[in-house]
Parts: structure tokens; C-alpha cells; sequence
């Protein structure tokens, strides 16, 4: 039997409620609506509803792109004018305000609140700790950070951390709702400040700032190296599938050691954010050969990653094997079988 028919195919949320209209928590809508999950935005931004209908119009020009497969009826949007108002009668509460502390707290103790004990509470934070956003939650067992990427609605990973009180039976909900809607959950095994992917991603982003602040490069040549590069290899494999089992990995690093121990990068020194600095980051972004307007970036990056996942999906590899179970669980809504 082939891996593909495998896939189990994992029902949706009823509904979710949504407290934040940025970038992450548009996205989020964008994710739940086109997989037929109603939401109930509580976005008290400025221009908060106008930028999550537009991300919706986005993802829906990436989908068509995406599958061929029917998409379920597209889920309600409901703008709604308070947290209490958001998180009635829904499965999940996701909450993707600003990185500040205090507002997550209390935005996350007021849903927990108003919402049904069995409601689960998430945190889309970049790097908080849950067990400190849990201050003031009711039935804590139920809270936990179900950290996503930009775009929410195309990269599968989300990252699922537990904080003290978090239950077990959460974490299997959570990742049962995700699946559902075409998403890739990865349980960190403990509670660290940034999870996985944001640290590995801090690492790189720090030693790009040095390279271009030491003019060793500007920062489309930093940009071009990685995406001509491992970027691609990264769709594929991670830093240490590298094929042949421990024997393999072994000789790796005992080939590379010299050179892990000899300072290359600048480990965690950060260049000041001085004017100068900024500056130079600023013109040389201007000067750049390939810029577009940042809608213009949008739509390039969405076609790209389209054409990535497609690749990948031939292979039924990585991301690729996400987007095979959820057109799965897409197929199995469309065409029911009697």
C-alpha cells in the first residue's frame, strides 16, 4: 500500500476566533476561511479588517494556484467588536497580537475567560514562553503557543509548544485541528525562548547583518547567496538529513569540526542598529536590482512557494507531503464516499 493512501483524513474546526488582524493573524483567517472554518475577527487595529481581506484575496489567487482539488465552501467572516464576542461558540481561540507581554496576557486571560472550558487557547508568538503567557488563563491545561510562519496561509509549519499546565490531550487536539487545514505541526519538546525554526532563523539573519555592517557584502548579495544556494537544498532536507545514518553524520563532523570550533561568524554579537547602519541596510535596499513594491513581493513569493510545494509534492517529500494529505482531506470533503 503507498504512503499516500495512508493519509488520514482529520475533520476541521467549526469555527475559530481570531484576536489580531496583522500580517500572522490575516493569515491565519486566510487559512481557516479557505478550508471552510468560520471565523470571528476581533482585529482592533487600524485598517485591521481591510488588511485581512486583502490576504484573503491573496490566498485565494495562490489556492487556484495550488490545487486543482474543490475547496470546501469558504468559511464566514465575522468582525466582531470585542475579545468576548470573538471567541463565542468557537473550537479554537488564536490570538496573534503584538509581541508585548502584558497585552498577550491579558488578551489570552480574557478569552479564557469568555470562552467554553474545552475552547483551546493558542498564542501565535514568535519566542514567548507559554508557561508566561498562561498567567491569569482559566483551565490553563488547554493553553499552548501554535506558532505559524508568514505566509500563515501557504507554509505549512506551525510549531506547537506546551507550557506547565498545558494537558497532552491539547497538544493532540491541536495538532489534529492544524493538520486538518493543511498544516504541518512540530511539537518542540521543551519550552525555550524562540522554539525551533525562529532560533535557527535568528542565527542566520544575525550573521547577514554582520556581513553586510563589515561591507564583505550588500544585502542582495547576502540575499542571492542563500537562495541560489542551501535555500533551495533547505526545501528538501534540513541540516542534518544528510543521508546514510550515523555512520554518515559521524564522519561529517568529524570532517568539519575544525572548522565549527574556528570563528567564521560572529556567533551571537549583534552589529549596533546605528543611523549609519541603518542607513547603509536602507540605501542599499534601494539600490537593489530586483525591487518590487512590497504587493508586488507578495504575489512573487506566493507564486514561488506554489511552484516549490508543486515540486515537492511530486516527490511526496517535506512540505510536499503536507500538500498531498491535505488535498487528501480536501478530495474526501469534496467527493464523499456513500
Amino acid at each position: 500500500m503507498s504512503k499516500k493512501s495512508n493519509f488520514i483524513y482529520e475533520k476541521p474546526a467549526r469555527a475559530v476566533g481570531l484576536l489580531g488582524g496583522g500580517i500572522i493573524g490575516g493569515g491565519w483567517a486566510a487559512r481557516f476561511a479557505l478550508n471552510g472554518v468560520d471565523v470571528r475577527l476581533y482585529g482592533p487595529s487600524l485598517g485591521a479588517v481591510e488588511r485581512v481581506k486583502k490576504m484573503l484575496a491573496n490566498a485565494r489567487r495562490a489556492y487556484r494556484q495550488l490545487t486543482n482539488i474543490p475547496l470546501p465552501a469558504e468559511g464566514s467572516l465575522t468582525v466582531v467588536e470585542s475579545v468576548e464576542d470573538a471567541v463565542l461558540g468557537v473550537d479554537i481561540v488564536q490570538e496573534s497580537a503584538p509581541e508585548r507581554l502584558e497585552l498577550k496576557q491579558q488578551l489570552l486571560a480574557t478569552a479564557s475567560r469568555a470562552a467554553s472550558p474545552d475552547t483551546l487557547i493558542c498564542s501565535s508568538t514568535s519566542g514567548l514562553r507559554p508557561s508566561l503567557l498562561e498567567a491569569g488563563v482559566t483551565h490553563p491545561g488547554r493553553l499552548l503557543v501554535a506558532h505559524p510562519f508568514n505566509p500563515v496561509y501557504l507554509l505549512p509549519l506551525v510549531e506547537l509548544c506546551a507550557g506547565q499546565s498545558t494537558s497532552p490531550e491539547t497538544l493532540m487536539r491541536a495538532s489534529q485541528i492544524y493538520r486538518a487545514v493543511g498544516m504541518h505541526p512540530l511539537v518542540v519538546r521543551k519550552e525555550v525562548d524562540g522554539f525551533i525554526a525562529n532560533r535557527l532563523q535568528e542565527a542566520m539573519w544575525r550573521e547577514a547583518l554582520w556581513l553586510v555592517h563589515d561591507d564583505v557584502a550588500s544585502v542582495q548579495e547576502v540575499d542571492d547567496a542563500i537562495r541560489y544556494s542551501f535555500g533551495l537544498r533547505r526545501a528538501v532536507v534540513g541540516p542534518f538529513n544528510i543521508g546514510g545514518g550515523g555512520v554518515a553524520m559521524r564522519h561529517l563532523i568529524e570532517k568539519w569540526e575544525p572548522e565549527l570550533r574556528s570563528p567564521w561568524t560572529k556567533y551571537t554579537n549583534m552589529p549596533e542598529h546605528d543611523e549609519a547602519f541603518i542607513d547603509k541596510l536602507a540605501m542599499q535596499s534601494e539600490a537593489r536590482e530586483d525591487k518590487l513594491t512590497v504587493a508586488e513581493l507578495e504575489q512573487k513569493r506566493d507564486d514561488c512557494l506554489v511552484a516549490v510545494l508543486h515540486g515537492l509534492r511530486t516527490q511526496c517529500y517535506g512540505a510536499g507531503e503536507t500538500l498531498t494529505r491535505w488535498e487528501k482531506g480536501l478530495r474526501d470533503r469534496a467527493f464523499p464516499t456513500q
